[in-house]
């Protein structure tokens, strides 16, 4: 086995395929709120928040007009956005909320809250925020435990922000 890669190492970005870019574009920016950074053409976008070059790309290269894959095929699950705070979430909530957009799930995994919705082109989407590590749940042995529940979203619109 090799050994272990950094421990500050992280996932930088997310490509997608999408069918429309403006339709995409209206879900990212217009929905949850990040940034353009840059639009390449007419077939790719790039999208990030806090001034980041790119947390997201977005292009129609190979997938303009296309359709989600079918349920049973392999490919991405989902991409997840971390929020800093259980109010930035709770902001997330209330745009996708106000945008007409369901949820496929709401849970609370002990570690962190999480929404799960789909994108216009059937991708995915986890948003969540993780609690902080002294209030992960804990086996007696120190392992850690997640867990899934439902997660109080009342309690979240509650959230100011």
């Amino acid at each position: 086995m090799s050994e272990p890669i950094h421990p500050e190492t992280r996932i930088g970005h997310v490509h997608l395929k999408v069918a429309d870019l403006d339709r995409a574009l209206g879900f990212y920016c217009g929905v949850l709120g990040l940034g353009l950074t840059q639009r390449y053409g007419e077939r790719a976008a790039f999208v990030a928040a806090g001034g980041y070059h790119h947390h997201i790309g977005l292009n129609t290269w190979e997938s303009l007009g296309g359709s989600p894959p079918a349920p049973g095929t392999t490919g991405l699950y989902h991409l997840a956005l971390l929020y800093p705070n259980r109010a930035a979430l709770a902001d997330a909530l209330r745009r996708v909320e106000a945008a007409g957009i369901p949820l496929d799930g709401a849970s609370d995994h002990g570690v962190s809250e999480a929404l799960y919705l789909r994108d216009p082109d059937g991708n995915g989407v986890e948003l969540y925020r993780d609690r902080p590590e002294a209030e992960w749940p804990r086996d007696p042995d120190g392992a850690l435990r997640m867990v899934t529940a439902r997660l109080d979203l009342d309690s979240l619109r509650r959230e100011d922000g």
